[in-house]
């Protein structure tokens, strides 16, 4: 017997999967950064920790942390990026996801316990600046990873992959924003921050181990028709019956296509159907395309990326956290910091993000698609120029908090825009002329 078989996500467990796994890529960094509160109090000197002398916001970092964190997260993001692809023709795919989850489960539990030990703060530091590295290494690996996977199934996955990667910034401003309305001292923050990745990551790591078992995720990610064979062999019994199932039946017959009760068994649409089954299984396999192949047809669109990130990491949160309040949130800092620089640009990101399930605009051949990516430079002076501090040569131009927020909002859109456009248009270049993928991608 021979079936032809086309299963459907109908109870789309494979779509609220991948939106999981879209945050637990990014939340435990999210978490991480959330408390540089507590990083930047703990490395302060004797003087500077004194609460005698007030809570000064020109005070100067000892230690530099703030600049050498983002330094530190973003040479192992891009080096280990490009490694990846490499890594995936030598190591496993489980190896790799699975690897990076345990690791960096492994690395907040560290950072969690370190919370409550006392050490010298330049060990301190050096262990936190170590724990950065190997934290934003096996994120780049994994996140890399896991977009490889989602490339194979259809463009929506994409969507709400990276519409989960929004949600857990917006997950991270929330409770940094509760922190700071309860008035938690620093240390029981950050343990809190530190443990929920913990949690996020175990869930993660859960709803990967089951993605194989749902057999709309096995269709797309066993590459192509090479595994249906296994899927044609399954019996009847496996089949869910709550899943959307065509089958065509074809049995023995006698010289006359009747069979042995000499009814017709064969219906002109199933032979159809079933024909082109056979033609798509014997398309002559094709090798996997190299990382050069592939790179010459998607350079444009990683460009899009790597710039489209590059322009959001250079100033946030690095300068965006250093905005003082006038206006609206005069004297209310601590509720300002949290919603004007985290909330609103998470919010914002994952508004951006969703748009391009319903508009995508640049088209990917369109030239003005790059040149727009490039244009969201004018946003670095921009929040430059808003009442950052501390400063000593630019004046402050945009005082107001609405003038903040506007371009704030307008920031993080773009950037969850054009970012998740370049990841959906990047698969695509790779498509066949029959809508297939490339092997290997």
């Amino acid at each position: 017997m021979r079936m032809c078989k086309e299963t459907s996500d109908n109870r789309g467990l494979v779509a609220a999967i991948f939106f999981l796994l879209g945050m637990g890529t990014l939340l435990p960094w999210n978490f991480f950064i959330t408390a540089m509160n507590y990083f930047t109090e703990r490395l302060k000197t004797g003087n500077e920790a004194n609460p005698g002398n007030g809570s000064n916001p020109e005070q100067a970092d000892p230690y530099m942390f703030g600049n050498l964190s983002v330094l530190l997260a973003q040479l192992p993001l891009l080096l280990f990026t490009l490694l990846n692809s490499f890594l995936y023709q030598h190591i496993a795919e489980k190896i790799r996801i699975g690897g990076s989850m345990v690791f960096i489960l492994l690395l907040f539990i560290l950072t969690a316990s370190l919370v409550k030990v006392e050490m010298d703060r330049d060990h301190f530091f050096y262990i936190t600046m170590a724990t950065i590295w190997f934290i934003n290494m096996f994120g780049a690996v994994l996140q890399g990873s896991l977009f490889g996977l989602v490339g194979k199934l259809p463009p929506r996955y994409s969507s709400l992959f990276m519409s989960g990667q929004a949600v857990a910034g917006i997950f991270s401003g929330l409770a940094m924003l509760l922190s700071n309305i309860f008035e938690t001292d620093s240390e029981s923050s950050a343990l809190g921050y530190f443990i929920t990745p913990c949690a996020a990551t175990l869930l993660t790591l859960c709803c990967y181990l089951i993605l194989p078992n749902l057999k709309f995720a096995r269709l797309h990610l066993e590459n192509g028709f090479s595994e249906s064979e296994e899927t044609r062999k399954e019996p009847l019994t496996n089949i869910s019956a709550t899943e959307s199932v065509t089958l065509v039946k074809v049995k023995l017959n006698d010289d006359n296509g009747l069979d042995i009760n000499g009814k017709m068994i064969l219906t002109a649409s199933d032979s159809e159907a079933c024909k082109k089954v056979d033609e798509l299984k014997q398309e002559a396999p094709e090798e996997k395309s190299s990382v050069p192949q592939v790179f010459k047809k998607i350079w444009v669109m990683a460009l899009c990326v790597t710039c489209t990130f590059a322009v959001t990491l250079s100033v946030f949160p690095a300068i965006t956290i250093n905005t003082q309040p006038s206006g609206l949130f005069e004297g209310k800092k601590n509720i300002f910091v949290p919603f004007c620089s985290f909330i609103v640009f998470n919010v914002m990101d994952w508004i951006g993000r969703s748009l391009t399930s319903r508009l995508q605009l640049p088209s990917m051949k369109s030239c003005f698609f790059p040149i727009f990516v490039v244009l969201r430079v004018i946003f670095i002076p921009a929040l430059m120029l808003c009442n950052v501090h501390p400063r000593s040569v630019l004046p402050v131009i945009f005082n107001h908090d609405v003038a903040y927020m506007v371009i704030m909002s307008l920031f993080a859109m773009t950037n969850g825009y054009f970012a998740c456009l370049s990841m959906s248009y990047a698969p695509q270049t790779l498509a066949k002329p029959s809508g297939h993928f490339f092997p290997g991608w």
